[in-house]
């Protein structure tokens, strides 16, 4: 494994992280979820990423109690906050209210006293936003988290969050974005103004949620038991990927990850990871095996030649356009 700083900061995190969005406490038993967090830090990962939402909060538990006994100062744990977590009208958003008690929450199922880091999962249209960064400033000096960061944030939000944080004497450092071969979206702003301003991406979803590594077929359906077919997991997420063009397209670069000696999936994380400012990759999984697969990944260069072909490939699929970065315009 390598290591890389997120953003400016100090902190180094593993270029390969494990999160749990759709696996932990939902699609996968706890045994098996504990297996992955398992062969995740038996392949070097030090990097865990959550949040309160996952599984209806119950993902935190799950990671929680898999990193039990680990040496604490040894990892880097993420969580965040934003979207519902229950019932009452305050219950979600980026409120005072709603991010004071939602931390509390968090590190009673993390079973720690602080993250590493505290992102907001969306932007909060209804809380000023000095009201927002005035709550993580609080969270940081008393000691709860160590470092803020945002996800799915445009580039000016970002901008007006990290003069805040300045103001009030802490570390805005991350983007946590989806990005990949087929979604680019964030590459025309967010990323030269993250450059700019020392903040480093954890990019989701870099193989487009399973299409990348090829093994969704066109004019075939989905195999028994993928994200694909699965309503609780995801598969609405990825229906956009599932068309006979893009499924198409994507099994042409079958010959390029042979020719890197990498599998379709390796190959996706190895794309993101050519970005300077990636910190880190985030990859999911439900059997062990798929972790060691995945960090095969960690520290694989491609040359220039390979990465032009691969754009080549798959220029006319590719989603670049900045405005699909957004929050929801009403909490949720």
């Amino acid at each position: 494994m390598e290591f890389r700083h997120l953003g400016r900061s100090g902190m180094l995190v593993s270029e390969i992280s494990y999160g749990n969005w759709i696996t932990h406490g939902s699609q996968v038993e706890e045994d098996a979820a504990t297996a992955c967090v398992r062969a995740a830090l038996d392949s070097g990962i030090t990097t865990f990423d959550t949040a309160d939402v996952y599984a209806g909060t119950r993902a935190e538990a799950v990671l929680g109690r898999a990193l039990k006994g680990e040496r604490r100062e040894g990892l880097e744990i993420f969580t965040k906050v934003y979207w519902p977590t229950g019932e009452g009208p305050n219950d979600r958003g980026l409120s005072r209210k709603h991010i004071m008690e939602s931390i509390n929450g968090s590190l009673q199922r993390l079973q720690t006293d602080y993250v590493d880091l505290y992102q907001a999962h969306r932007y909060d249209y209804a809380t000023p936003l000095e009201e927002t960064m005035e709550a993580f400033a609080d969270i940081v000096h008393s000691g709860k988290a160590h470092y803020i960061g945002v996800s799915e944030w445009k580039a000016s939000q970002i901008r007006e969050a990290h003069a805040l944080a300045r103001e009030l004497k802490i570390r805005l450092v991350s983007s946590q974005p989806q990005y990949s071969m087929l979604w680019r979206v964030i590459e025309s702003e967010v990323i030269p103004t993250c450059e700019e301003l020392g903040i480093g991406q954890i990019v989701w979803s870099p193989m487009a949620q399973g299409v990348l590594t090829g093994k969704y077929l066109p004019g075939q359906a989905p195999p028994a038991g993928s994200r694909a077919t699965d309503e609780k997991s995801g598969a609405a997420m990825i229906s956009r990927w599932m068309t006979d063009e893009v499924l198409g397209t994507v099994q042409r670069l079958k010959p390029l990850a042979e020719q890197a000696g990498l599998s379709m999936g390796q190959l996706a994380i190895a794309w993101v990871l050519q970005n300077p400012n990636v910190s880190s990759a985030i990859v999911g999984a439900s059997r062990p095996e798929q972790v060691h697969d995945n960090v095969k990944a960690a520290g694989v260069k491609l040359d220039a030649a390979l990465i032009k072909a691969i754009d080549e490939v798959l220029d006319p699929i590719t989603e670049r356009d900045a405005a699909k970065t957004e929050s929801p315009k009403q909490r949720p």
